[in-house]
């Protein structure tokens, strides 16, 4: 889901990473789909069937990059994930497979740097797990974003049942709800234990801008003033900025209230829908989601 609203792409900091899987080598005859049962298919190749069936172009600068292993491994079952964890890794080595297509980083920062700490035993743990199963981590963050409609929005609205009244961009209209219904059927359809809120919970609510993940501020306020929400429900923010325009602006007399999910939860509905997106490409490989979960206990 996009609107007229800065680009996703101002958030993503550059980077000098060698691009993986953008060079569009073309889908060559070792790639196969009889319907029944892939031939043999490469890492690269399934990137490059992302790129080629979602309209997608190189991007310059993606953090969308290898993050394990090689591009030419033959791929035996796919998983997607929010985060791979160290959990999900040992599913996945469980399950057999050994391609996960993760939308968030692998080593604690947006470009995978792996000396962003030195002598981290942490990051090198996960490493050794990684090169112990063989498993190939790609990420799939600015493309996933890019394909229209997002993917990862489109997921959000459909786990949400909000499909209905879904006209493009990230603004939806559903029948008049108290700002304490929508978070109930947020809670529900999402399968979320907690979620913040700021604002009235008696205050109807019709108009929704759902922004999941970390968009960053200037794309949350921006939403608020061009789009004019009741209420803006958001992954993540940094409490000193949507925050506090959010109170403001209830403080001046507007009527907006804020719905705050979490990152990983408010974006895992994308990459389990990415399931369904990708399976009638590939029809003869195994594709799981496995659900990273959120990392919190609340007390």
């Amino acid at each position: 889901m996009k609107a007229a609203l800065p680009s996703r792409r101002k958030f993503i900091t550059q980077t000098s990473i060698a691009v993986a899987g953008v060079t569009l080598l073309g889908l060559n005859s070792a790639f196969r789909l009889p319907g029944s049962r892939a031939e043999a298919i490469t890492v690269q190749q399934i990137i490059d069937l992302i790129l080629k069936e979602g309209g997608l172009s190189p991007i310059p600068g993606t953090v969308d990059t290898l993050k394990s292993g090689s591009a030419d491994m033959v791929v035996t079952e796919i998983v997607t994930t929010m985060f791979a964890t160290i959990e999900v890794i040992e599913q996945t080595a469980k399950l057999g497979a050994n391609f996960i297509i993760a939308h968030e980083p692998t080593f604690y920062n947006h470009t995978d740097d792996k000396e962003f700490v030195k002598n981290n035993p942490v990051m090198q743990q996960k490493v050794d797990l990684l090169n112990k199963y063989k498993i190939t981590i790609w990420r799939c963050h600015d493309y996933i974003h890019s394909i229209k409609p997002d993917v990862i929005g489109y997921g959000v609205l459909k786990k949400a049942g909000w499909l209905p009244y879904y006209k493009g961009g990230t603004t939806v209209e559903i029948p008049k709800e108290s700002l304490r219904q929508v978070v109930q059927h947020l809670k529900t359809t999402l399968n979320i234990a907690h979620v913040r809120v700021i604002g009235n919970l008696d205050q109807p609510c019709e108009k929704l801008t759902v922004i999941p993940g970390a968009a960053g501020a200037k794309w949350h306020l921006a939403a608020v003033i061009n789009d004019k929400p009741d209420v803006l429900i958001i992954g993540e923010l940094s409490e000193w900025e949507t925050a506090e325009f959010i109170r403001n602006a209830n403080e001046e007399g507007r009527k907006v209230a804020l719905i705050v999910l979490g990152h990983s939860v408010s974006e895992e509905p994308g990459m389990e829908y990415f399931v369904e997106w990708l399976q009638p490409k590939l029809p003869g490989m195994k594709i799981t989601h496995i659900a990273s979960g959120d990392p919190f206990t609340w007390m």
